[in-house]
């Protein structure tokens, strides 16, 4: 492949040579040579009147004539040895030609007819550099646009001008199995999603064992689960411990701005798979082109004719032995219903956040190469780390290791994961110093949201308060952690959280007398909470337990967040509603900094002298006011 590749790059090279040559020769040499030869305009007539010259040949912008060869010269000027004229009969004879610029003489011919001189008009001849130079030079601009457009519907790839109308081939990259390196042994957290793919290894790995049952190999499965969970990892996993082919795409590869391309590509990838069966097609984030039918403004769409085509291939009058088709998706929903019945995918796997002994897990795959400090606990940070993806663990992983390097440590400390997950979740810290007057309402503010947490039974623990500005637009934080893995949430629980969000307004008010815009982004999570109650989970006394919020399908579709035949008093009860719990929880929060004023004075005090302070410094200024 490489010498076949070679041999194209060499006939390349030769024919730009040789036109490089021509180039050369006709408008760099040629120009040359003539312009020694040129002679003025005065010796052309000089060598007209004393019959020098042989024959004349005009062109439209230049004279060229040959003078007479030395043979025809008068016999006086030839060398005589004993009365014999001497002749060189070796040397051939040449005439000279002689270039002049044409000027504009109207005797001209006249003179060239009484001297007796054979002369005649040489035609114009269109050259090839004329030719590009009037033809195909307008076009190069729309032929190199027309080359890159194309080129880039191939990928930029290698194919360049060869591969321009293959564009309807499949864009699918094919793996080997092992060529992956992705194994079961890199994967962490992955739970019950691990056990159902071991299952389609096993199809593929020995199909005649589940033959003899009448059991057949599922055609589809699915991968269903939020952003950074390990969807495609665990794809290539699969590959990898089955050994089989790999065919991986992205579902937007398959759109295209021509129609009939989508439907195409398809097609190719199916018959590709076909003979290389046993193998596995994946097709990453397979919502661009499997979204519901229904939502499609345009009836015959590219995207339509695309997914008709995916429903026909993995489910249609030709069967696909051996062809697994995996899809990832973090958005099942709009996916359509068709390619999601029993035949096509088959099962859709959940592929979750993992819990406390996945986080270790997969916190111990990647810290392999890091080296740890005796007084790392990966149990500890698994668990102050409740809701986190394994992308996010991987990020504090690798967060914790470049502060070690930066502070030329020679392992990394607790400190480094501590920093590492702080700036995860509120950002990179800020070198901008606030005001004294900013400096002092951020931290009662903070302060506000932390005494809150505190005196409200089963609110998450506080972590750190920092009045630290962050790269993420936070004046300062606070960051409670959860103790556990949370699954349900109560009415009361989520009651707290709004008052422990409002808490900083809460403390604004008490202090300052008026509140401030920090408290914009607490507003909006609270009162979406508050929503939520209402519409979604039922817990309104006055509402009772109904659900008014539109289902997310017709919410994607573009409709209203809540439903069409709910009437107008009802929506003004839920608005009052939402405002009677945000107002209630603002309350809750207000009475408890009342109550413990002297703390949340104390704890203000501290944080604006240290910036940042920690849950045991906190408690126990909350131990002393309870002594006392």
């Amino acid at each position: 492949m490489k010498q076949m590749d070679k041999g194209k790059f060499s006939a390349g090279y030769f024919l730009i040579a040789m036109v490089v040559a021509w180039l050369f020769a006709e408008y760099v040499y040629k120009p040359y040579v003539e312009s020694k030869s040129e002679v003025p305009y005065s010796e052309f007539l000089s060598d007209l009147d004393s019959h020098e010259i042989e024959n004349v040949d005009i062109t439209d912008t230049r004279i060229m004539y040959a003078l007479k060869s030395k043979e025809n010269a008068s016999p006086d000027k030839r060398p005589i040895v004993d009365g014999v004229i001497l002749t060189n009969r070796r040397q051939k004879p040449q005439n000279e030609i002689k270039s002049v610029v044409k000027l504009l003489d109207p005797y001209l011919i006249e003179r060239l007819a009484s001297a007796d001189i054979s002369f005649g008009g040489v035609a114009k001849r269109d050259g090839l550099m004329d030719l590009f130079m009037g033809i195909l030079l307008p076009m190069l601009p729309l032929l190199i646009i027309w080359y890159l457009i194309f080129r880039n519907m191939q990928g930029g790839g290698a194919g360049g001008i060869g591969n321009i109308f293959s564009f309807g081939r499949s864009r699918a990259k094919e793996l080997q199995g092992e060529m992956t390196g992705v194994h079961f042994s890199d994967l962490g957290g992955v739970g019950e999603a691990e056990v159902e793919i071991r299952e389609i290894i096993d199809f593929l790995k020995d199909p005649k064992k589940f033959d003899k049952f009448g059991a057949r190999l599922p055609r589809g499965v699915l991968l269903v689960g939020p952003p950074g969970t390990g969807k495609t990892l665990l794809a290539k996993a699969a590959a990898g411990e089955a050994g089989v082919p790999f065919f991986f795409i992205t579902g937007s590869s398959f759109v295209e701005m021509f129609v009939g391309v989508g439907a195409a590509r398809v097609r190719d990838l199916f018959e590709q798979a076909k003979k290389k069966a046993p193998c596995i097609i994946f097709v990453d984030e397979i919502d661009a082109i499997g979204q519901s039918r229904t939502r499609m403004l345009a009836t015959n769409s590219e995207q339509e004719n695309t997914l008709n085509q995916l429903l026909a291939e993995m489910d249609g009058f030709t069967t696909n032995n051996g062809v697994v088709i995996m899809g990832a998706t973090n958005r099942p929903e709009i996916l359509d219903q068709a390619l999601l019945r029993p035949g096509r995918f088959d099962r859709q796997i959940q592929v979750v956040l993992p819990t406390e002994e996945g986080r270790e897990e997969i916190l111990k795959i990647h810290t392999r190469k890091i080296p740890l400090s005796d007084e790392i606990d990966l149990r500890s940070i698994a668990k102050v780390t409740p809701g986190f993806s394994g992308a996010d663990l991987a990020n504090i992983a690798n967060e914790a290791a470049l502060l070690a390097a930066r502070h030329n440590a020679e392992k990394v400390n607790m400190n480094d994961f501590d920093l590492a997950i702080e700036r995860v979740v509120a950002g990179l810290q800020r070198k901008t110093p606030l005001t004294p007057e900013v400096r002092k309402k951020v931290a009662y503010h903070e302060t506000g949201h932390a005494l809150v947490a505190c005196y409200l039974p089963g609110s998450d623990p506080v972590h750190k308060v920092s009045i630290i500005p962050t790269t993420k637009g936070a004046l300062g934080y606070t960051m409670q952690m959860p103790t556990e893995d949370q699954y349900l949430v109560g009415e009361n629980e989520l009651k707290n959280r709004m008052a422990v969000m409002l808490g900083g307004r809460a403390a604004e008010l008490l202090v300052f007398n008026e509140p401030t815009t920090g408290a914009s982004n607490d507003l909006e999570r609270a009162t979406e909470i508050a929503r939520r109650m209402v519409t979604e989970f039922g817990m309104s006394e006055s509402l009772g337990p109904v659900r008014y919020a539109a289902s997310s399908m017709a919410y994607l579709n573009g409709q209203t967040a809540n439903r069409e035949d709910v009437g107008e008093s009802t929506f003004v009860k839920i608005d009052e509603e939402i405002r009677r719990l945000v107002t209630e929880a603002q309350t809750q929060a207000e009475n408890i900094l009342k109550e413990h004023e002297k703390v949340l004075h104390e704890v203000a005090r501290v944080l604006q002298e240290k910036e940042v302070i920690v849950h045991e410094e906190i408690q126990a200024i909350v131990d002393r006011e309870n002594a006392a």
